[in-house]
């Protein structure tokens, strides 16, 4: 996801987000015996909603698969949203089978009203202390785990101009070419990326950046401009979807994998530049409790947010890490240039709410789009 951290852009990053909060010194990483033993006992973790392109999933769960290898993963619908994450636990209160999932990845926006609701069950990893206070739940029902930015993934070979803010997409030459990666309805990737293009209208985060953000769609869908197919990398190479707004570390990914073929820009707009994080939390009904909490240990470890780092995702212990030297220059010197980011907002649990709603209640109505 970033910067040159090596050189001076690194402070000049670091000092604009909001996450960058005074951290102690870093913590022990490691899960105690008397946890492994009890993880390995139950035999199996289920996730749910982790494909292995998105932030490195593929190799942080080889990862946990190697350390703990008496463990079992048990990989649920990788493509699902957040809500369908959410559903699948309410779906399989009473299931303590294969269907049941014991954690969850989830958008900030859906994670305070999913404990509210009672489908989460609070732990405190051991590396609590350096996760940012405004990205967790002081009660341990949920905290950040990565963040990165919303952007533009272009094929380059179908375009002879790439866009470089929201503005530009409702150019014609970009007829047929915009996408997102679900729908808007239940997917936190897609919210964000219509709160972007809201804010980029100058509108506030929240409630008038979900009114604003449904305005830009709806003016691309009755042009044309508008695909309502779920974009991939995939269909970025097929033709299908010229231009997707995802997350910044999906499309430096998904860029990688198609090697050239055909060439991919990644562009963070110009202007409504939001910064995402997602959270982990463990399903209240969770089959294997010990498991689960052995997994969120591994995520929250030294290991584990190297990971993150890995699949161009910023994890949620980077500003302690990084002033402890615990990263890899080499990682850190493929991160795109500091200057990309530095108009990131970060929007609050409330402001995220609110434009969540907004668009969720009004997309059917404003846009009317069925993205499938």
């Amino acid at each position: 996801m970033n910067k040159l951290l090596s050189r001076a852009t690194s402070r000049a990053f670091v000092s604009t987000l909001a996450l960058a909060a005074a951290l102690p010194g870093l913590a022990q990483a490691e899960a105690s015996q008397e946890l492994v033993a009890a993880a390995t006992k139950e035999g199996m973790l289920t996730v749910i909603a982790l494909p292995h392109d998105w932030c490195n999933y593929g190799d942080v769960i080889a990862g946990f698969k190697a350390k703990y290898p008496g463990i079992e993963v048990n990989e649920l619908n990788p493509d699902a949203g957040t809500a369908d994450e959410l559903e699948a636990i309410r779906a399989n209160k009473g299931n303590t089978g294969s269907q049941a999932p014991d954690v969850v990845d989830l958008g900030l926006a859906f994670a305070p009203a999913a404990a509210k609701e009672g489908l989460l069950q609070p732990y405190k990893v051991a590396t609590w202390d350096e996760i940012p206070q405004n990205i967790k739940d002081e009660q341990g029902y949920w905290y950040g785990d990565y963040y990165g930015v919303m952007a533009f993934g272009v094929n380059k070979d179908l375009l002879d101009t790439v866009p470089v803010d929201w503005s530009d997409l409702s150019k014609s030459e970009y007829s047929g070419a915009v996408a997102l990666t679900g729908d808007p309805r239940s997917s936190a990737q897609a919210i964000l990326a219509l709160m972007s293009a809201g804010i980029s209208r100058g509108a506030k985060p929240g409630t008038e950046s979900g009114g604003k953000g449904l305005e830009l769609f709806a003016e691309l869908n009755k042009s044309g401009n508008f695909v309502p197919v779920l974009g991939k990398a995939g269909t970025i190479a097929q033709g299908q979807t010229p231009i997707v707004a995802a997350w910044d570390y999906n499309l430096l990914a998904w860029r990688d994998a198609l090697k050239g073929n055909p060439p991919m820009d990644v562009v963070v707009p110009a202007t409504g530049v939001v910064a995402g994080v997602y959270v982990q939390a463990i399903s209240a009904y969770a089959p294997h409790p010990n498991a689960a909490k052995l997994w969120m240990e591994y995520l929250y470890s030294d290991e584990g947010q190297t990971g993150w780092l890995k699949g161009y995702c910023h994890p949620a212990r980077f500003n302690a890490m990084l002033k402890a030297g615990k990263f890899p220059q080499e990682l850190l010197d493929k991160l795109p240039p500091a200057e990309a980011y530095e108009k990131a907002i970060f929007p609050t649990v409330d402001e995220l709410s609110a434009n969540k709603t907004a668009i969720v209640e009004g997309w059917d109505k404003v846009v009317g789009a069925n993205v499938k």
